[in-house]
């Protein structure tokens, strides 16, 4: 399983930890409420939906809601799926969330994982903040002593480039202290788990929460019977 792969099964896991819904609800919740995936391709959603149905962890169920009748017609007459999350499912969602390993020190792996603090305990919370600031402060490093070997060789506008590049990282780090402060001081943050807290740039000069240059982010469809 790729990376990418990975974190969009943690993301759908979590929000259907959340409450059921069908994949356009899903669609719209990735799409909205998690940076991360503002510019993913909505062509592997329903092949994810799939894999995690065929592991257990999801089941599917015809929708009988008011608005799933109305919106039959638009999709070919045949009722949208509800997605609901099972007991394996959600056991398997909670391991997820307690692992703290490098990989949740990555660009897009830290803003979906940031996404769920608020399921996640305190003592987790910690050790992934904490990790995210070394991993930046590493990388801060890097790019100093870049800039210092090549500060010569560098015209303006690509000397510009990097300052701001590492003015990025270092807000980040500021804004990291200031988490890692709270947390300590036993203070949480308020906000529901997937809404204002993810809306904060966790990416800051990362590629891994932001729109590049060249993404396609496809609009909304309608349709949303499985495929």
């Amino acid at each position: 399983m790729s990376r990418r792969s990975g974190i969009l099964e943690f993301a759908v896991l979590g929000l259907l930890r959340e409450s059921p819904m069908h994949g356009y609800e899903l669609r719209k919740r990735l799409n909205t409420s998690l940076g991360v995936f503002r510019a993913f391709s909505y062509g592997t959603l329903y092949p994810c939906l799939k894999t995690l149905v065929a592991n257990g962890w999801l089941i599917e169920e015809p929708g009988n809601a008011p608005e799933d009748a109305l919106a039959a017609p638009l999709a070919g007459r045949r009722a949208k799926i509800v997605y609901r999350l099972t007991a394996e499912g959600k056991e398997h969602f909670e391991q997820l969330l307690s692992q703290t390993g490098p990989d949740a020190y990555e660009d897009e792996t830290f803003a979906a994982r940031f996404a769920f603090f608020g399921q996640t305990s305190r003592d987790v919370r910690m050790r992934v903040l904490e990790g995210r600031r070394s991993r930046l402060e590493e990388r801060l490093e890097k790019m100093s002593a870049s800039l210092a070997r090549t500060r010569e060789r560098l015209d303006d506008y690509t000397l510009e480039l990097q300052r701001h590049g590492m003015e990025s990282v270092e807000r980040e780090v500021r804004w990291l202290n200031e988490l890692i402060e709270s947390e300590r001081a036993g203070r949480d943050l308020k906000g529901p788990a997937t809404g204002e807290p993810a809306a904060r740039d966790t990416t800051s000069g990362a590629s891994g929460g932001l729109p590049r240059p060249g993404d396609d982010p496809r609009p909304d469809t309608p349709d949303d019977t499985a495929t």
